[in-house]
């Protein structure tokens, strides 16, 4: 055994030492920071059972929720991109009340948002030849029987993805990311707590420009009153050339209609049902750059966005955050 798997295993036991005197969230820290000083697959792949371990503990008492976000007006405004300098939790609600979305431009530099589209490249080649030995790839499996992965990661590899906690060395950048971008503290002052991740509900996309598209709003499989944010990121220019989004740019305070004419599954929305609800409101076709990210939540109604001519894969990451006090079934849940 080489030395730096010898003291990756040593912090990993005084990780665990934290975690059986309760002190759950200590035992995440620690690995987390003996990782930043020497990146090691042990130490990711512990973090992400560690996380699932940690999420599935019983939930605490809700505490007093923020007011729900309903809409602020029949006649939306253009919807453009704003600056991570301009991005609060103020400036999240209003636009989220006005737009059902808010677009920030560059929350990443071009040169990350490459270097986590390499990683997805990685971790899809890992995840193929099922191959963990470089730590792109460890096969995550829940805790005890309450939780079932059934057909899910392979539906999910067939729609050009992987789940990320799949790829411990791809959670370990996203939780650094939102650490860093101040993403985790605006979604923890937008739910009113500390939120928690969902393994089947964090993915690494590389879509193809011949991908299904349906339009949908998560709210109708997540249920219309979870508390919940979207965190979408861009990883390459998409919209021309690569699947970018097609979003209706307005808030929806319900789930609406799902089936009819032109739908797939059984929570798509059909176009009759989208110019409806839409309400003279135009269908938007954000051009993103590499490191944009758009922000929105269950009720967001949208769609891959595919069109004849395009001609590269749209690289992007997608990120659940969950009240945890209002934890949706059917999500396999993973503490931040």
């Amino acid at each position: 055994m080489d030395e730096q798997t010898m003291n990756a295993r040593a912090v990993i036991a005084d990780a665990e030492a934290l975690l059986g005197a309760g002190l759950d969230h200590e035992a995440v820290a620690a690995l987390r920071h003996a990782n930043r000083r020497a990146r090691h697959a042990d130490i990711e792949q512990r973090l992400v059972s560690l996380r699932h371990a940690v999420g599935a503990r019983p939930r605490p008492v809700a505490p007093t929720p923020p007011d729900r976000v309903t809409s602020s007006t029949e006649h939306p405004s253009p919807l453009t991109p704003i600056s991570p300098a301009d991005l609060d939790v103020e400036r999240l609600r209003a636009g989220l009340a006005e737009h059902g979305c808010v677009w920030v431009r560059g929350l990443i530099p071009p040169d990350r948002a490459a270097a986590l589209a390499g990683g997805i490249d990685a971790a899809l080649a890992a995840f193929d030849a099922d191959d963990p030995s470089d730590g792109w790839y460890a096969h995550f499996t829940p805790n005890g029987g309450e939780y079932r992965v059934g057909g899910r990661r392979n539906w999910v590899r067939r729609s050009g993805a992987v789940w990320t906690a799949d790829s411990p060395r791809m959670l370990h950048e996203l939780t650094e990311l939102v650490d860093e971008t101040g993403v985790l503290d605006l979604v923890t002052s937008y739910l009113g707590e500390v939120p928690a991740l969902s393994a089947n509900k964090c993915t690494l996309r590389r879509v193809p420009t011949d991908t299904n598209t349906g339009w949908h709003q998560d709210g109708a499989f997540l249920g219309e009153d979870v508390r919940t944010l979207n965190l979408w990121l861009a990883l390459g220019p998409c919209g021309v050339d690569a699947p970018g989004l097609d979003v209706v740019p307005r808030r929806l305070d319900r789930v609406v209609e799902t089936g009819g004419d032109g739908t797939y599954f059984d929570w798509d929305v059909s176009p009759d049902t989208v110019e409806r609800v839409a309400d003279g409101v135009a269908v938007v076709r954000p051009e993103f750059e590499a490191g944009d990210a758009l922000l929105f939540d269950h009720l967001f109604l949208h769609r891959t966005a595919v069109a004849p001519g395009m001609s590269l894969e749209r690289h992007a990451m997608e990120t659940w955050f969950f009240a945890p006090s209002a934890y949706p079934k059917g999500q396999i849940p993973l503490a931040l």
